[in-house]
């Protein structure tokens, strides 16, 4: 039986669990998969503790995807780009692989599960951490006309934008797509997607940009899900926007997770419609 688990703070509220034993019934693989919370100031000692048990692998949750990345001997491009990780794998020696699936995991749910094209279109992405940074990348992958960045601080938005901007392998990606950091008051209005990869949601916060950053009919996704990102989805909904929920999203990452620890793909549609029937 190999061991893997969701590392964070906090990660009581994790459906990570649920979704990889789900996984593993539906493709035969013999693992289990738990929570550990880590401290704040504990990520690393936590971490190798995990590995010194046995662990083959672990998901890692905020607010630690950037230091899981620094401590990683080996990183996916993806990982690379974001300087984040939110997947990694043990070798025997305890060598440490790095990966993010977070990106692939929005991009799946937004264009296969919610059925929004995001190619051409202005999207806007609210927060320049860990989850940001995962999913930057492959949001432009997809060729949308103009991506926004903005963030509390406005000089991590900056940094973040800057990277990917200066980044070799989007290079001709960025000779469609208009990347750009903006202060969250100097917005300009009308977009079509808006994600919320900020921690807000968690913490009950308000929304940090207003409502005219929405074009009528507008997708407006939230990376948390169920009662976290109730008060997102309210907002969306009151201002004419569409709002959705990050279930799919984290559904659609542990896959990639999976496939990256046991060399299978789980079916992802389905559990994501198991997952959604328990949340009922």
């Amino acid at each position: 039986m190999d061991h893997y688990c969701v590392l964070g703070n906090p990660v009581a509220h994790s459906k990570s669990p649920a979704i990889h034993a789900r996984f593993a019934e539906l493709t035969g693989q013999a693992m289990d998969y738990s929570k550990q919370l880590a401290p704040l100031d504990g990520f690393t000692a936590t971490l190798q503790q995990w590995i010194a048990n046995g662990g083959r692998g672990c998901n890692v949750t905020v607010p630690f995807k950037f230091e899981a990345f620094r401590l990683a001997g080996t990183a996916s491009e993806r990982a690379t780009l974001a300087q984040a990780a939110n997947t990694l794998k043990f070798g025997d020696g305890g060598q440490i692989e790095a990966d993010n699936t977070d990106g692939i995991g929005l991009v799946n749910d937004i264009q296969r599960n919610a059925g929004v094209s995001l190619a051409g279109r202005d999207i806007l992405l609210l927060g320049a951490g860990g989850a940001a940074a995962g999913v930057l990348g492959p949001l432009l992958a997809v060729g949308p006309r103009r991506l926004v960045v903005t963030n509390r601080t406005p000089a991590k938005a900056l940094e973040l934008v800057a990277r990917h901007a200066g980044h070799p392998s989007l290079r001709t990606l960025l000779q469609k797509t208009e990347l750009l950091a903006q202060e969250q008051q100097g917005l300009e209005a009308n977009f079509d997607v808006i994600v919320n990869a900020t921690a807000s949601s968690l913490g009950g916060g308000t929304v940090p940009v207003h409502a005219s950053v929405l074009k009528p009919g507008a997708l407006a996704y939230d990376m948390m899900y169920g009662e976290a990102a109730k008060g997102f989805a309210d907002w969306a909904r009151a201002h004419g926007a569409a709002p959705r929920d990050g279930l799919g999203m984290l559904v659609e990452q542990a896959a990639e997770s999976f496939a990256f620890w046991r060399g299978v793909r789980p079916p992802s549609a389905q559990v994501l419609q198991e997952m959604r029937k328990a949340l009922v």
